[in-house]
């Protein structure tokens, strides 16, 4: 499709300007530089940097809901995992089921380096955990987003809330939108940073202006399970589960915590990641295989249960679980394999023990349906990236317009690494943006 040109001249004449209104014959609309639809992660960095590069930009952030930042506020349980100490871009993007191939060169520009130099440079300290996810150390939200905001009106950036888009089109100085309000709005230059779609709505305006939305379907969810083998066990962690989907080629591994409906965890949730649109074409119905020890294999695991019958002979079975399996889960796989509670080792057969081999490495559980996890809500799909130019993500198809954040078809693993890509598109988009305002 050949790109819409939107370089007219703009013959609106400003008559006066009063608090910050400009006041235009005929009754036209306000034009700002720049408008972001879309109050978080994203958006509220694109529209800094925009106003920081372009002292006297006229920037405005529309927000639907009646307050800004909601999902920085409410992400890693209210502490706010600003990014990941992955350091390299090349290691940083396998973290993105969709969306890290196109992240490579912008990380290369904005990196987690990058993003932590800038907020410990505009006053909030950071530290990084064990597992490297980074946090603010006051292990508080509130002092990203207060950051954040306390930039955007330094930098004379204009915030509305309880403002939702209802239709956009291109005129020859920009683009002009149609609110929720009784106010419409003009820009020069346009950035959708809404977070993940949903069907109707805005989704319908980005296809009127020409571009493909890839299939929408939720990312990050726990697996609902209703199994005797986990009954009243909620709350219990196990440290190493290899998690694999029956019938495929999708596994990962990591912690798992049984919950009061199924099962959650990271193991869990990086399953999810990868698997999304597929599982969502199967209802959240299918058969995964759980190896409690971790990626022990099969023969391995034998020969241990074989060596625990000869030197342990006189222990009971259930009362000693290896692995690091938490004894509780132990003994309700020890007696899905057929093994009584009084049973020792000695006592236990070669079949009682190829059947707790099969147990503790290829467990078979149905999923029933899904839940999100807590407030993490991430969704997969959003705007074609082969539409996007990731150099400065405008749009290839409509000039002056730009998309970051998760509104692309780009999605990550928990820790730090969706709110990462936020921040990384939401720079490019808003140097862009102020450079084309310069211009």
């Amino acid at each position: 499709m050949t790109p819409l040109k939107l370089d007219g001249v703009n013959n609106v004449q400003v008559v006066d300007e009063i608090h910050g209104e400009i006041l235009l014959k005929n009754g036209a609309l306000p034009i700002y530089d720049a408008i972001i639809v879309g109050g978080g992660a994203a958006g509220f960095f694109a529209a800094v940097t925009c106003a920081e590069r372009r002292p006297g930009a006229r920037v405005l952030i529309l927000e639907r809901s009646s307050q800004v930042l909601s999902k920085v506020r409410v992400s890693g349980g209210g502490r706010c995992n600003v990014t990941h100490a992955c350091f390299d871009p090349r290691d940083l993007i396998g973290y993105y089921p969709r969306g890290g191939k196109e992240l490579l060169g912008p990380f290369h520009t904005w990196s987690p380096v990058e993003t932590m130099e800038w907020f410990e440079g505009n006053g909030v300290a950071l530290k990084e955990e064990e597992d490297g996810r980074v946090f603010p150390v006051s292990d508080d939200s509130r002092s990203i987003v207060d950051c954040l905001r306390h930039e955007a009106k330094r930098h004379g950036v204009e915030i509305q809330t309880s403002v939702g888009v209802k239709s956009i089109s291109t005129t020859q100085v920009g683009f002009e939108l149609q609110t929720n309000t009784s106010r419409g709005f003009r820009a020069r230059s346009l950035l959708l940073a809404t977070g993940g779609l949903k069907r109707g709505g805005l989704t319908d305006q980005i296809r009127a202006l020409g571009h493909r939305i890839e299939p929408l379907a939720p990312s990050l969810f726990t697996f609902h399970l209703k199994d005797a083998r986990l009954k009243d066990l909620a709350g219990l962690a196990v440290p190493s589960v290899l998690v694999e989907v029956e019938g495929g080629d999708l596994k990962a591994d990591g912690p798992l915590l049984v919950t009061h409906w199924g099962v959650s965890g990271p193991a869990v949730l990086k399953l999810s990641s990868w698997g999304a649109r597929r599982m969502q074409e199967r209802g959240y119905r299918f058969a995964i295989r759980m190896n409690w020890t971790g990626e022990s294999q099969i023969q391995k695991v034998s020969e241990e249960l074989d060596s625990m019958r000869r030197s342990s002979s006189r222990k009971l079975v259930k009362s000693t679980p290896l692995w690091s399996i938490p004894r509780r889960l132990w003994e309700r796989l020890v007696a899905a394999a057929g093994i009584r509670q009084k049973e020792n080792w000695a006592r236990v057969s070669s079949a009682q023990l190829r059947a707790l081999t099969i147990e503790l490495t290829a467990g078979r559980f149905e999923v029933i349906g899904k839940s999100m996890n807590k407030e993490e809500f991430v969704t997969c799909g959003g705007v074609c990236l082969s539409e996007v130019q990731f150099k400065n993500m405008e749009s290839k198809l409509v000039t002056g317009l730009y998309f970051a954040g998760e509104i692309l078809d780009i999605d990550a693993l928990t820790g730090g690494f969706n709110f990462q890509a936020a921040w990384t598109t939401g720079f490019l988009a808003g140097r862009s943006i102020a450079q084309r305002s310069e211009a």
